[in-house]
């Protein structure tokens, strides 16, 4: 058997909380038809799965194994709980993302563990109380007896472990709808709708130049960093390319996800901060690659719009630096917006330190691209704001 290639690979800590809502209901879904079908899935972890665009892709075969009939137990339960729902429970309760936990750890969140963050008032209720409170008691009141805790429970006939399943199953989907799709807002989710600093005439003229420069590329894959909402990575991918979309805030990759799957575009929206992109990781750094490892060379365009100053004031990242990242991304083209430190974005996130930004002017800014770029086309957005399309030069 093999799979359908995977354009762009990924894992669980650079998706969405309601990405891993999603990877979740597949996993279910799976096992039930596994058991029906003779089957069964021998562990249930969201590294199982990796986004194909907007929808979750099962891609470990090796997962599935043959059941005994009489198997009246789906040993990955717990593993279910502690990776799917309880990275879900911290995000919509106590506002953990997934990557701080599934990045540190593989294997999700103990019970134990989200007990201590826990109010005492929540322990008695659901979700808390199936998934948190009553399995920390078994466990303590069961201690001593692992051996015969683990043991596969075997029903008196197939009839009757068909039914057991069919409750766990049950309470599992249960659980998992109780958890919920958590939905948080945040300054990045208002962004386009009021809180971005273009009169409209700006937006218009922004968006105009993007589409020219993406009709005049024709990319076939596109890498959108820095991408909030989506409104340029849908942009690009109505023109029929496929886009990876980045950003460090989760809720607007979360967003983008829900109106990218109901448009059927082809945008992968990742939750990653490309001033510190998770490295590699897992035994030796190999079982997860880099995700910049993963990026170089595999799109034939980057986006990068409204991004340079935060890379430039809060990372303390120079142009060079950045426009070199950006040659590194891309076989051939980019598009990069110039903020001038007089702008009052860059202003607002400077904070009164715009004396140590006193290199960043136009002029270093194309200067700093002309050592990987050529510059094809520019035109002014506002006074304070230049877009730029850039082709590679050859090595």
């Amino acid at each position: 058997m093999e799979h359908t290639p995977i354009t762009f690979g990924n894992y669980p800590y650079e998706w969405a909380p309601e990405m891993l809502h999603s990877a979740a209901e597949l996993t279910l879904e799976l096992a039930r038809d596994a058991i029906r079908g003779g089957f069964t899935l021998k562990d249930a972890t969201p590294y199982n799965l990796v986004f194909d665009g907007c929808k979750p892709v099962f891609v470990d075969l090796l997962s599935f194994r043959r059941r005994d009939p009489r198997e009246s137990v789906w040993q990955p339960y717990a593993q279910f709980v502690r990776t799917f729902v309880l990275p879900l429970l911290a995000f919509r309760y106590f506002g953990l993302r997934p990557d701080e936990i599934l990045l540190p750890h593989r294997d999700g969140i103990d019970p134990e563990r989200l007990l201590a963050l826990c109010p005492a008032y929540r322990l008695p209720f659901p979700p808390f109380l199936s998934s948190v409170t009553l399995p920390v008691l078994l466990a303590w009141a069961g201690r001593g007896g692992a051996a015969e805790r683990y043991r596969v429970r075997h029903a008196r006939d197939a009839d009757e472990a068909a039914f057991l399943l069919e409750s766990l199953f049950a309470r599992a989907g249960r659980l998992l709808r109780r958890v919920g799709r958590a939905r948080r807002g945040s300054a990045t989710t208002r962004y386009m709708d009021s809180d971005h600093p273009y009169a409209a005439a700006e937006l218009a003229e922004k968006e105009r130049f993007v589409a020219s420069a993406v009709e005049r590329c024709s990319p076939r894959k596109v890498l959108d960093v820095g991408c909030n909402t989506g409104h340029f990575s849908r942009l690009a991918a109505r023109s029929g390319a496929r886009v990876v979309a980045i950003d460090r805030d989760e809720a607007a990759v979360d967003e983008l996800w829900r109106s990218a799957s109901q448009s059927s575009l082809g945008i992968l929206p990742l939750v990653v901060d490309i001033g510190r992109p998770p490295g590699a990781c897992g035994w030796q750094n190999q079982e997860c690659a880099a995700f910049l490892d993963r990026a170089r060379g595999s799109f034939d365009c980057v986006l990068m719009l409204a991004l340079l100053h935060h890379l430039v004031v809060n990372e303390r990242v120079p142009l060079a630096a950045i426009l070199k990242l950006a040659a590194e991304l891309t076989t051939c083209w980019a598009v990069v917006e110039y903020i001038d430190p007089q702008d009052a974005n860059f202003q607002h996130t400077a904070r009164g330190r715009d004396a140590l930004h006193r290199d960043v002017t136009r002029e270093s800014f194309e200067q700093a691209a002309g050592g990987w770029f050529q510059i094809v086309d520019a035109g002014d957005v506002s006074p304070t704001r230049r877009i730029y399309l850039l082709r590679k030069k050859e090595a």
